[in-house]
């Protein structure tokens, strides 16, 4: 048996990582590179037709953005993820190759007025999602599965995301058994609709995120409810209106969860019907999956 690490071993984003046990090869993540980074990811060691699977941790594109690709270049095999990452990599993959498609048209004609005639290739294509998407199989958190012969594994929610897990890996060869636990992205704890990140009790190798491996968080960590309260206020009186960027998958449900706060504890009296608009496609299909997922989180009084 074999682990490399094609990605993120330098870096944040981009990760991927490859199992060789017996005659399978199985990849953990495979995710797009975001922004400039120094190290490149490694090429993968086998062709994408020979992969047999691969194991999804959660459906963050730097987790997940290269599965399309793996499809366009041959791989047929079988993508194994919790339910809710698997509604997640629907609607999150169809906007990646949405902003794929768009970016090698953009470019291209900027190259057209440049006098370059060299077209620029998308990435991948919508049908490359959609493809890889029917390849997607579901499984719950908790129960330990058989991948294939010599191959088990047991998803765990580590609290990130929406569907987010560690992964336990119990690789048999020959009379030989180990066991490798993938931690994923993990969460913090006492977060708003997501779970405490659950605890593994044992394993012989762990591959861990350390994003933040190096800082000392301090003092208790409180939600902004009463600042975005005042803000609100503010913004109000004065005849204004709020605007909050936010990351579509995630965070804007967490933003709702607070405005469904404030509203609930009638902490603006004076502004207690005030209208909140999702102006986001994505943003409004994850939160139907959220919704859809109350068992997986912490709470499920109505949040919208």
């Amino acid at each position: 048996m074999e682990l490399q690490f094609i990605g993120a071993a330098h870096e944040v984003t981009g990760s991927c990582h490859y199992i060789q046990v017996g005659s399978k090869n199985i990849l953990v993540d495979c995710g797009m590179r975001q922004g400039g980074m120094k190290y490149e990811n490694v090429p993968l060691p086998v062709s994408a037709s020979k992969i047999d699977f691969v194991i999804v941790t959660h459906a963050h594109i730097d987790h997940t953005g290269m599965l399309p690709k793996l499809y366009k270049d041959g791989f047929r095999g079988q993508v194994v993820a919790t339910e809710a990452t698997a509604s997640l990599c629907d609607i999150m993959l169809r906007d990646s190759a949405h902003i794929q498609t768009m970016e090698a048209e953009w470019r291209n004609k900027k190259e057209k007025r440049s006098g370059s005639e060299e077209p620029y290739e998308a990435i991948y294509t919508m049908e490359d999602a959609l493809n890889l998407i029917r390849l997607i199989a579901p499984y719950s958190y908790g129960n330990i599965y058989t991948l294939c012969d010599g191959v088990r594994f047991r998803f765990t929610d580590i609290g990130h995301l929406l569907g987010s897990a560690s992964v336990e890996i119990w690789l048999t060869e020959g009379r030989t058994e180990k066991k490798i636990v993938f931690s994923g992205d993990i969460g913090n704890k006492d977060q708003p609709l997501l779970k405490d990140p659950a605890l593994t009790d044992s394993a012989d190798y762990v591959v861990m995120e350390s994003t933040y491996g190096d800082r000392l968080h301090e003092g208790d960590w409180a939600p902004p409810v009463e600042e975005l309260a005042e803000i609100l206020k503010d913004t109000f009186t004065r005849g204004g209106n709020v605007v909050i960027p936010s990351f579509a998958v995630g965070r804007t449900q967490v933003m709702l969860y607070y405005l469904r706060q404030i509203k609930q504890n009638n902490m603006l009296p004076e502004f207690k019907n005030f209208p909140v608009y999702v102006d986001s496609p994505l943003s409004v299909e994850a939160t139907e999956i959220f919704l859809e997922n109350e068992d997986n989180a912490t709470t499920k009084r109505p949040w919208l």
